[in-house]
């Protein structure tokens, strides 16, 4: 591939020597281009301006602004794909949850990269995602806690109905998504809500834990055997979670797919513990994660809501569930609102 068609990376990283690992790491792909390595967080912020990368790899800890300073300033200014690369942000880092909900896309720990055998599967794996995500579509960073004032446009109203449990799956660019829709629900809200995220392994507890510490409800990582009261609840790394006809969580290892934790897998239990009183919510993400279960969800007379494209950062999994049928389509905001508006389903949990 000529230069001219390459995907465009800068490198922020004050170690020359790691960031002449890096670069050469990824030019081994001839679709990857390094166009600069910027040392300072300042320094990137004015590289992002004068070369108008297509990604933005970014160390945590640099001299002056720090790296969830330039996350910050770097989306509301000049926003771009953004790959936080650091020893900084280690396993369970809440500093990585304060990132991608920034607008940060990925979090990787630099023990995760070997620079050293740049030729093996999972060096190429990892050289085709950075380029994926580098032709990701993303926009300026905006407050992602509190409740909107703008209202549900009417196209998007659906008649108020009640739920025994809501499943919510995101993937790519979903950790703001979701800090916008479950900060929109009361401390009094009783419906309990399983969110599945396609994460890095090692970085889901630190974002629980940053989210408990923001948000109005509780948010913890659910644990196999216990019951599903109200509250926020996340698979963990270890297995799919599952909601049982009894009201318990069943955590799974079973393969589905290429997922696990499996957004397919969430949706499909709560189609058969809770039937007509299922409500399934897709956001942003690559593939097809979601779209089965919300089918499934559907045929039980339960109600399954996706994220509309404008506000996606990937149309993959909103649009598989959307051509299978939903019963609204809408951006953060809206989508909020209509889960608050949720009754909580008697007797059912």
């Amino acid at each position: 591939m000529s230069p001219a068609m390459a995907r465009r990376v800068l490198i922020c990283e004050d170690s020359k020597a790691y960031a002449a690992g890096l670069s050469r790491f990824l030019e081994e792909d001839p679709e990857i281009e390094v166009v600069g390595i910027s040392r300072s967080g300042e320094e990137a912020i004015a590289d992002v301006e004068r070369l108008a990368p297509d990604l933005l790899t970014l160390d945590m800890q640099l001299p002056g602004m720090d790296g969830l300073e330039v996350v910050r300033t770097v989306m509301e200014s000049h926003p771009l794909p953004i790959v936080v690369i650091s020893a900084v942000v280690a396993r369970g880092s809440e500093r990585a949850s304060a990132a991608l909900t920034a607008g940060a896309l990925e979090i990787l720990s630099k023990e995760q990269l070997r620079l050293d055998r740049p030729d093996d599967v999972w060096a190429q794996a990892m050289r085709s995602r950075l380029r994926r995500l580098s032709s990701m579509r993303v926009g300026r960073s905006r407050q992602v806690f509190g409740r909107p004032e703008a209202v549900v446009p009417r196209s998007a109203r659906i008649p108020r109905r009640t739920a025994a449990a809501i499943g919510i799956g995101a993937s790519t660019g979903g950790p703001p998504v979701l800090a916008s829709i479950l900060g929109q629900l009361p401390e009094d809200f009783a419906v309990p809500v399983l969110v599945v995220q396609h994460m890095t392994p090692g970085f889901i507890e630190g974002f629980v834990r940053w989210l408990d510490r923001k948000l109005a409800l509780p948010v913890q990582l659910a644990a196999d055997g216990e019951r599903a009261g109200a509250g926020i609840w996340f698979a963990p790394d270890a297995g799919h979670l599952l909601l049982t006809e009894s009201g318990h969580f069943a955590l799974a290892d079973k393969p589905v797919g290429p997922h696990r934790p499996s957004v397919d897998s969430l949706l499909g239990s709560l189609a058969q513990s809770c039937g007509a009183d299922a409500v399934g919510v897709v956001l942003t993400g690559m593939g097809r994660d979601g779209a089965v279960g919300a089918a499934e969800i559907r045929r039980m007379g339960g109600m399954v809501a996706a994220q509309d494209e404008a506000s996606s950062v990937v149309y993959g999994m909103p649009q598989a569930v959307a051509e299978g049928g939903v019963d609204l389509i809408a951006d953060p905001a809206a989508l909020g609102q209509a889960l608050a508006a949720l009754r909580p389903a008697v007797g059912k949990r």
